[in-house]
């Protein structure tokens, strides 16, 4: 458990437990949601599709920890996850 709880950077059990159940509804709840909201808007294409999903995922992750309480951890983990999106090109460098 300590392994998790370090991996997770998070203080107690009851807390890993929280993000755990915060990570599995947010996972869920966003297939359902786009889904539907895609068949509204009647996107067929499997990339718009995807990119989709990982919208409404991100937002979802914030709506669903706050509801748990874990507003704060949860924001701290999306800066993170937009983080790793981000291009860094090097200054100087050009690319053809």
């Amino acid at each position: 458990m300590d392994k998790l709880k370090n991996l997770f950077k998070v203080t107690s059990t009851y807390q890993l437990v929280v993000v755990f159940t915060v990570f599995g509804i947010t996972g869920s709840l966003s297939l359902v949601v786009s889904q539907y909201i895609s068949e509204f808007l009647n996107i067929e294409n499997i990339i718009l599709s995807i990119i989709f999903v990982l919208l409404v995922y991100q937002v979802l992750l914030i709506i669903i920890g706050s509801l748990f309480g874990e507003f704060k951890y949860f924001w701290e983990m999306e800066k993170k996850i937009i983080s790793r999106f981000k291009f860094n090109k090097k200054s100087g460098q050009r690319y053809s």
